[in-house]
């Protein structure tokens, strides 16, 4: 507790346009190595950039969501450095007249809320990827470039040093993930790096204002590694000052399987870049319309989903909390109160049966095999009594198998509830007498018997027994 540690972070998401952000190329991800790049993207002699206006349109977009002031007069810039993923030797990028500005988050940790500044948000195109022959720079004896991904656009998320801990970090991360989903204008896939991040990470002691200084680790491409590294890193930074020694501004890497940090390089200082404005492309100037009409365009975000589903379908804030992270299932919720569904009783099947099936699958609930209207239609099937919630268990997971609808599984498997109070009375009576010892349980004060014998009754009519009449017929006979 001597020392605080303080982070700030650089979220870097690829935007989903169909081409790059300076010419047509395609901007899917895979295919072979170097095969989706031309003159433009390779930064070939005599060619010229055309900006890609769905860049700029989504950057407004981004930029709103996460409550930036957007600046109308904007420009790209050259920063130059050398790395053997960067054909041009410099990146064309945003400097001192960003798209974005002065923007923040809230996120919640603890039982906390705290609100996140963020600095800016700038346009720029991605680089191209190292592929390395060992697991990691540091096994690999050589690398080869791929240059496929050089010019995808980018939008980079600066945020000021406010993260006080590795959970923080994670917590920011998963807004910001989430919010940019709910936008459609990434897929957000950090397993693919269209979604990564760099943490600049110092340690100070309690009390200080001035900063530390800082190391920044490189390209983190998991939520797991973000808050590990962190936490390692400040960790080593506070064991190095203790022992007298000083930290050194440079730039890091994450080694997962070794659970550490490891050198990469020194840290480039700001006017190594060597900045100047981008020749090639004139300043981008945004009218007041063009922000109307990109703020009009704004979903529902995720707090304000949050807040509309403890409010309008009475779920707790920690339920509303987890259905509202993935816009596909915020979206599978509202879907299925349309189609007639008891709000809460949808999110509990949702939460349970239907969640565990989605995960299992490795999916989205945009592509569960249970659709919305097929899950209300079930839960009215058991509101009308026709079967009971132990059968639809039963019946969600042959619905998830067939693509069937409920009553139709229903009527195939011959698994509607048997209310007739005859029926269930016979197989009670049957029950009683074929269980003497748990009727004496009963009648000696032991309540747990009942249960048991609720337990048989279903067994024998193979869960298709009204459970409140069983309760209610076992009562009757037992105290008879």
């Amino acid at each position: 507790m001597k020392y605080e540690t303080v982070v700030g972070l650089e979220v870097h998401t690829e935007l989903k346009t169909k081409s790059k952000i300076f010419c047509g190329c395609t901007t899917e991800f895979g295919g072979d190595q170097n095969t989706h790049v031309c003159p433009v993207c390779l930064g070939l002699p005599g060619v010229m950039p055309v900006l890609n206006q769905k860049v700029v349109e989504y950057a407004i977009r981004v930029g709103l969501a996460l409550n930036c002031e957007i600046l109308q007069f904007n420009k790209f810039d050259r920063k130059n450095y050398y790395y053997p993923d960067l054909p041009k030797n410099w990146q064309t990028s945003q400097y001192d007249l960003p798209i974005c500005l002065n923007g923040h988050i809230d996120i919640e940790v603890g039982g906390k809320t705290r609100r996140i500044r963020i600095t800016r948000i700038h346009m720029e195109e991605d680089a191209g990827k190292l592929v390395h022959s060992g697991n990691t720079i540091s096994t690999s004896d050589s690398s080869n470039v791929d240059y496929n991904r050089t010019g995808v656009p980018l939008l980079e998320i600066v945020s000021e040093p406010d993260l006080r801990s590795g959970e923080e970090a994670r917590a920011y991360v998963e807004k910001i993930r989430s919010i940019i989903k709910y936008l459609d204008v990434s897929d957000v896939r950090m397993e693919e790096g269209s979604l990564r991040c760099d943490a600049n990470i110092s340690v100070r002691l309690m009390g200080e204002e001035k900063l530390g200084t800082k190391t920044e680790i490189k390209n983190i491409n998991s939520l797991t590694a973000l808050q590990k590294g962190v936490e390692y890193e400040a960790i080593r930074q506070v064991e190095t000052l203790e022992d007298g020694g000083t930290i050194v501004q440079e730039t890091r890497t994450w080694d997962d399987s070794k659970g550490m940090t490891l050198s990469m390089r020194k840290k480039e200082a700001e006017n190594d870049y060597r900045y100047f404005p981008e020749p090639d492309l004139v300043p981008i100037v945004i009218t007041d319309e063009q922000i109307e009409a990109a703020r009009q365009s704004l979903p529902e975000l995720p707090d304000a989903k949050m807040a509309r589903f403890q409010a309008e379908y009475g779920l707790s804030e920690e339920d509303s909390s987890i259905l509202t992270t993935m816009r596909e299932t915020a979206d599978y919720l509202d879907e299925a109160v349309k189609a007639g569904a008891d709000a809460k009783t949808a999110a509990n099947w949702m939460l349970g049966d239907l969640s565990k099936m989605v995960n299992e699958a490795n999916i989205t609930f945009a592509d569960a095999k249970v659709k919305p209207a097929q899950l209300a239609a079930m839960i009215e099937l058991i509101n009308k009594g026709t079967i009971s919630g132990k059968i639809a268990k039963k019946v969600i997971v042959s619905m998830w198998e067939t693509g069937k609808d409920p009553q139709t599984i229903v009527e195939e498997q011959g698994l509607v509830q048997i209310t007739d109070t005859g029926a269930i009375e016979e197989i009670v009576k049957q029950v009683i007498a074929d269980n003497p010892k748990s009727v004496e349980d009963f009648k000696s004060g032991k309540g747990k018997a009942i249960g048991f014998l609720v337990g048989q009754v279903m067994k024998l009519s193979k869960g298709r027994a009204n459970p409140g009449v069983v309760n209610e017929l076992l009562q009757k006979h037992l105290n008879a």
